[in-house]
């Protein structure tokens, strides 16, 4: 009995070690390699010194490159992500990594990428994570980005994007995360982003966005899962619409620093989440419903910088910011 326990024990763990073997010496796809090494020759120093060898994924004596993430499809393996953030990467996006068809994971922020983000990264289909912030890009979005249907997390602040905000956008139904803040967009917020039933984060602050609030929430049953909406400086304009008090998972609302106008709709205080509440600096007038102050979750609301009764206050214990419109021009 103990010896066919040994021989099964043997068994397995020559099986266990031929599936390893298989694993980490499965041929890598040349569609990989190839374009790997062509974005080799455009990055900086820092990455060209830890991508030894030709073989981005190892060659079972060499290593994978620093950054790159591997998966075993078939016979082959594949690159599935390409994280190389912080590394000083100069110029424009590489468009070789457009071929990397099995990309879950694309993460390059935090360095001085250049140029506008190709069309081609529409051919991406399996993305989850795009994050591009912190970089130099340009130009205006591609509507293509709409067709990453497995998109979840999308990171493209701090850049210089300009035009408007594409509406394909509302395609991407798995999202989650939008952060768009620090770009130089323009025109009017779709209306199409709140059929987003997943999106929980939309940070649209410190662009050059116009138009009416109410607009964006025109859609009947809007943005059922936001819980933060940042659109804060930028000229936004109009009242606040009572359609605001639908979104009852919402926590943050940062509006801060637009042309806002009118009173304040004692309907938003019935959103039950709320905690952060930013109206400061715009053009309301006339009083806070008492509703606000009784709000059990509401812990700040800032108000300055309007024309709100002098008897008008606000809520927290925090800093007033005493700046004039002028301040804020470049």
């Amino acid at each position: 009995m103990a010896n066919l326990s040994l021989s099964l024990y043997l068994i397995l763990r020559i099986y266990a070690l031929l599936l390893l073997f298989n694993v980490s010496f499965a041929k890598t796809l040349k569609r990989d390699m190839k374009a790997l090494n062509e974005i080799k020759k455009l990055v900086g120093w820092r990455l060209v010194y830890s991508w030894v060898g030709d073989d981005p994924c190892g060659d079972g004596v060499l290593p994978p490159w620093s950054g790159v993430t591997c998966s075993k499809v078939g016979d082959y393996r594949v690159v599935v992500k390409l994280e190389v953030y912080s590394m000083s990467i100069v110029g424009n996006f590489p468009k070789a990594i457009t071929k990397l068809l099995d990309l879950t994971v694309l993460d390059m922020h935090n360095n001085k990428l250049t140029g506008p983000i190709p069309p081609e990264i529409g051919r991406l289909k399996r993305l989850i994570t795009l994050n591009l912030r912190w970089n130099k890009l340009q130009q205006a979005l591609p509507p293509e980005i709409g067709g990453l249907k497995s998109l979840t997390y999308l990171y493209l602040s701090f850049n210089n994007f300009k035009g408007e905000i594409p509406k394909e956008l509302a395609n991407l139904h798995e999202l989650q995360y939008l952060h768009i803040q620090e770009n130089h967009f323009t025109g009017r917020i779709p209306a199409e982003l709140g059929t987003l039933q997943k999106l929980r984060h939309l940070d649209a602050g410190n662009n050059n966005l116009v138009g009416s609030i109410s607009n964006l929430f025109r859609i009947e049953g809007c943005f059922p899962a936001l819980r933060n909406l940042f659109l804060n400086n930028n000229y936004l304009t109009g009242g606040l619409p009572n359609k605001l008090a639908n979104l009852t998972n919402l926590e943050i609302l940062y509006l801060s620093f637009n042309k806002m106008t009118g009173a304040i709709p004692a309907a938003l205080a019935s959103i039950p989440r709320l905690t952060n509440l930013h109206l400061d600096h715009n053009l309301f007038n006339g009083s806070i419903p008492e509703a606000f102050y009784k709000h059990p979750n509401l812990k700040d609301m800032y108000i300055e910088g309007n024309a709100f009764k002098s008897d008008v206050k606000a809520i927290g214990a925090h800093k007033v910011l005493e700046l004039s419109d002028t301040d804020f021009l470049v």
